[in-house]
């Protein structure tokens, strides 16, 4: 059955329905690995990796392209761009597919494709690069620290240059790099259903290669599984999928026992069935999203979970809910934003981001922030987080809503960056509102 499949054209599709359709890579890819399940783990790992790795070396692969063709990628038509794209892809960096397989493989593409006339333009363009690979000069980091770091890292020019000014050249390159490291599973223990100890057991009993992770005791870094829906240990809700940064959001709010939580945007549910498990039973986490999809999503994980004290609902965080007015001694308000600090694992968010884009998506987190903060309690706290590392979605917008909303305290803010495939880049800042505050009247 799977000498009919393609992998590489499989490959293709995808690249073409996240470069030119605009769909997202994580979707698409898990489309297709779902949809072709059956196929040998070994060629579910090379669809994996291609294209990912194509998508995330996508302006570096198009430098390539560009130093060798007199046609620019500007100017190719999707199809040709895409396998020359994925084929620069495996001469560099897969270094078990033979060169010559690899430009073989890509004129049989171009022509499968309806392409045959510019199969001698791909053959030669492949060729071209297969034997001068190794003699291309990059951009120098010297003479052009931002470029060398476009190029190198596929960032955006643009980008490249707002984090240096924001952030340092130093720490731009660290974040560069750490986005281009294999993106690794991390995954948090179940406490109410089980330990870490006797979760890593039954793990390794999967076949699951299994690794302490290096700052929190309950959660772990697991490869080697074909799909995590064929883990007995998830299905039965044992562990649940959660970034570094996510989990040390839960972390910085402790909740009394009985408390009240509202997440307001919370699909697809990391942070508010980790609250739920700190409240061991008690109280309640109303964990809302914006659709029925996000919803569903939400309860899906809720029911794997095995957890009652939590509840999903929909609503739209822009609204006030009248009803939740001073009711939460808690609010988690892990907001839409540009994403930035996700990259390692959605590689195509780089290239579909842009600063107006960031300007809008700031102005939405006010307007959220100024409604949801009316559901706090006196004496309770709210949690403003973003996956991003961009200073308007983050620090401006925390030092905007301290200013906006005196009766709020800023207890704890904490930017973290990118880690070597464990850790997204993530911001938090944590808020207490105060028992009694009072509006300066105008004579003061």
């Amino acid at each position: 059955m799977t000498d009919r499949i393609n992998t590489r054209e499989l490959v293709l599709d995808i690249l073409l329905a996240v470069t030119r359709d605009k769909e997202y890579s994580h979707t698409v890819i898990n489309g297709v690995l779902d949809k072709y399940s059956y196929l040998p783990k070994q060629e579910r790992a090379f669809i994996t990796r291609l294209s990912e790795g194509t998508l995330e070396h996508l302006i570096e692969m198009d430098y390539i392209i560009d130093g060798f063709s007199k046609t620019k990628v500007s100017k190719m038509k999707p199809v040709i761009r895409c396998i020359l794209r994925m084929g620069v892809y495996q001469l560099k960096y897969m270094d078990s597919v033979p060169n010559s397989a690899t430009c073989n493989e890509a004129v049989k593409l171009a022509q499968k494709r309806g392409f045959k006339g510019l199969k001698g333009f791909v053959n030669g363009v492949m060729r071209n690069i297969s034997r001068n690979l190794d003699q291309f000069r990059m951009p120098e980091e010297k003479t052009e620290p931002g470029k060398y770091l476009s190029v190198c890292f596929s960032l955006p020019s643009w980008l490249a240059d707002k984090w240096i000014l924001d952030y340092g050249y130093e720490q731009t390159k660290e974040m560069a790099r750490a986005f281009m490291e294999p993106s690794r599973t991390v995954i948090r223990t179940n406490l109410l259903l089980t330990t870490p100890g006797e979760l890593k057991k039954l793990l390794e009993g999967e076949n699951v290669t299994v690794k302490p992770h290096p700052e929190l005791e309950e959660a772990f870094v697991i490869s080697g599984y074909d799909s995590l829906q064929s883990l007995r240990t998830f299905q039965e809700g044992l562990f649940y999928v959660q970034d570094t940064a996510s989990m040390t959001a839960a972390r910085q709010l402790e909740a009394p026992k009985g408390a009240f939580v509202i997440d307001v945007c919370a699909a697809p549910g990391g942070k508010s069935i980790h609250m739920a498990e700190k409240l061991e039973g008690t109280g309640m986490v109303e964990a809302r999203d914006l659709t029925d999809n996000k919803v569903e999503l939400i309860e899906e994980n809720i029911r794997r979970c095995r957890l009652e004290n939590i509840r999903a609902r929909r609503m739209d965080a822009t609204i006030k809910d009248e009803a939740s007015v001073g009711k939460a001694d808690i609010v988690i308000a892990d907001l839409p934003c540009s994403g930035l600090g996700v990259i390692g694992r959605k590689p195509d968010i780089r290239y579909r981001i842009t600063p107006e884009d960031i300007r809008e998506l700031a102005g939405l987190q006010r307007r959220i922030l100024g409604v949801v903060q009316s559901y706090v309690k006196p004496g309770g706290l709210l949690l403003y987080s973003t996956c991003t590392v961009s200073r308007e979605e983050n620090q401006e917008n925390a030092e905007w809503f301290e200013a906006q909303y005196p009766e709020f305290v800023l207890e704890d803010a904490r930017q973290l960056f990118p880690k070597a495939g464990i850790q997204d880049g993530f911001y938090t800042a944590r808020f207490r509102k105060v028992k009694e505050w009072k509006k300066q009247t105008s004579s003061h």
